[in-house]
């Protein structure tokens, strides 16, 4: 009865939020529809891709956990910039950089330090990210500044961010081919000896076959859901007065994200820090080195070229993010305080962007 109930949810809270779009029910109820949708079908997403990276090996494993991990994400921004919503786009990768780096990760270390006294995971591995990190925020913040201070006109910022978004890329396209196949072993996750799993425990539920067609399922209902739920936003926001950057950094982004934060947290209470560590920040890398410059090329194939100038608030807040993110696992050891750390963070800037 029990492995029943959460594909049956799943159907109808899917199907509740197909018929609210197209029989055109009040908004409101669209957006809360929708949300329910995407955290179920994220959460099958979820499944479908733990069940592909067994069979693929943990270094391809993780990188397709953060790569359909942020396929919500990917979709919901790729529909708010095709409705030319760039501030509601920057707003969603501020928050999923800053819910990740905060949040998720704030969760999985609190969660796995309740249960663990402390956790280790590899020393050298969090040093990389840390420093991909920056490359991240420097990568936001020069063109800002050149912008800001009028150094360069709108046109050539245009020109600067395809130039940035190409080398992020790159950047981020080394980095896979360094961690997965040049240094493989050198970034290997810390073992523990009395962390031993049962031959069975992680086994998973579907063949390979299934897995990937039910990868692939998944993909597609994201797709619409994440349209549906896009277009929504802007009566929600009118409605309620929110602000568009309340509701990209927060609303959009914890939603978007619901598949990774249960898997996370899930894994440090199986004391398996690193990779929740990984799914965590790897996951705020690929949106900030990867989805962050495709959106922008996919704005210029477009004919409305999104430019990466973020405001001065969302630079603040990555940087901040990264800031104590960086500080706290650069010696590859946590506790269940350094997580509490990192919520207590999240919920400043969560106020603070509430308030604006």
């Amino acid at each position: 009865m029990k492995k029943w109930i959460s594909p049956a949810l799943l159907a109808v809270t899917f199907l509740l939020s197909a018929i609210g779009h197209y029989a055109d029910w009040d908004h409101t109820l669209q957006f809360i529809l929708s949300a329910i949708s995407v955290v179920f079908v994220a959460g099958f997403l979820g499944r479908a891709t733990e069940s592909v990276a067994h069979y693929a090996g943990q270094r391809l494993g993780g990188f397709l956990n953060a790569t359909f991990g942020n396929a919500a994400e990917l979709i919901i921004a790729f529909f708010l910039v095709k409705e030319g919503l760039f501030d509601m786009v920057k707003a969603s990768l501020t928050g999923s950089i800053i819910g990740n780096l905060l949040l998720v990760l704030g969760l999985s270390i609190f969660a796995g330090g309740m249960k663990f006294k402390v956790q280790n995971f590899n020393v050298t591995l969090a040093g990389l990210n840390g420093s991909l990190m920056i490359v991240a925020v420097i990568a936001l913040f020069v063109p800002a500044m050149f912008f800001n201070t009028h150094s360069i006109t709108e046109k050539d910022t245009d020109v600067l961010s395809l130039v940035v978004a190409g080398l992020l890329i790159a950047a981020y396209m080394a980095w896979l081919v360094f961690s997965m196949i040049t240094h493989k072993k050198y970034l290997a996750d810390v073992t523990e000896d009395n962390d031993e799993e049962l031959p069975n425990e992680h086994k998973p539920a579907w063949s390979m076959k299934r897995s990937i067609i039910y990868l692939v399922l998944a993909t597609v209902m994201v797709a619409f859901v994440s349209e549906w739920l896009v277009g929504t936003l802007e009566t929600l926001t009118e409605r309620f007065g929110f602000s568009e950057l309340f509701v990209g950094a927060f609303l959009v982004a914890i939603i978007g994200n619901a598949a990774e934060h249960s898997a996370a947290i899930m894994l440090a209470m199986k004391n398996k820090i690193g990779a929740a560590v990984e799914i965590a920040v790897g996951s705020s890398l690929q949106i900030a080195l990867f989805v962050a410059p495709v959106l922008i090329f996919a704005s210029y194939f477009m004919g409305n070229t999104m430019d990466i100038v973020f405001t001065t608030i969302e630079i603040v807040a990555i940087a901040v993010s990264v800031f104590i993110a960086k500080s706290i696992i650069q010696d590859g050891a946590t506790n269940w305080y350094e997580g509490l750390l990192l919520l207590a963070v999240y919920m400043i800037l969560g106020v603070s962007f509430y308030l604006v």
